[in-house]
């Protein structure tokens, strides 16, 4: 039997590890074909009634990643957590991405980023935050990441003295 089956994690076990880790690992095709891998924060948000969620994240707009997903939509993300082999949790996300300049939306993201980031609600951005938000958002665009397929992994499952 395969320990794949063993340690992947549930539906609900991808949702709590997407929201309680902070770093995204971002891998998009560069231009001379190596896979480019660069960190982002992100935001993880529902979709609709069934409870799927996507990863949205935002960058600078004049970035290589953007270049890159402008050449070929196609991202891995992978989010992973733990320092020794037997505890270690992970998620990797194939994703198709949509890349969204209309400022409203990229404003909105940027407002979630920090309002989850900085640890305040909404309300609690100082409109001087909220200012600042709004000025770098001019500079980015916001990255819509929809699932095509996942693998997770979470080593714990397996118990003591397996590796």
């Amino acid at each position: 039997m395969s320990r794949r089956s063993e340690i992947q994690m549930t539906d609900a076990e991808v949702d709590a590890f997407l929201a309680q880790e902070r770093t995204v690992i971002c891998a998009t095709n560069g231009p001379r074909g190596w896979p480019h891998l660069m960190p982002l924060w992100y935001v993880v948000r529902p979709t609709g009634p069934d409870g799927a969620s996507e990863v949205w994240a935002w960058t600078f707009a004049k970035s290589q990643k953007v270049r890159n997903l402008e050449r070929d939509g196609r991202a891995s993300l992978q989010v992973e957590a733990a320092v020794e082999y037997h505890l270690l949790r992970g998620v990797l996300l194939e994703c198709d991405t949509a890349l969204h300049r209309d400022l409203d939306t990229v404003t909105g993201l940027g407002l979630e980023l920090f309002t989850r980031y900085a640890g305040a609600g909404s309300e609690g951005l100082a409109g001087e935050m909220q200012a600042t938000v709004r000025r770098q958002a001019a500079k980015r665009v916001a990255l819509q990441f929809v699932e095509r397929r996942r693998a997770s992994w979470d080593h714990r499952k397996l118990g003591a003295g397996v590796y």
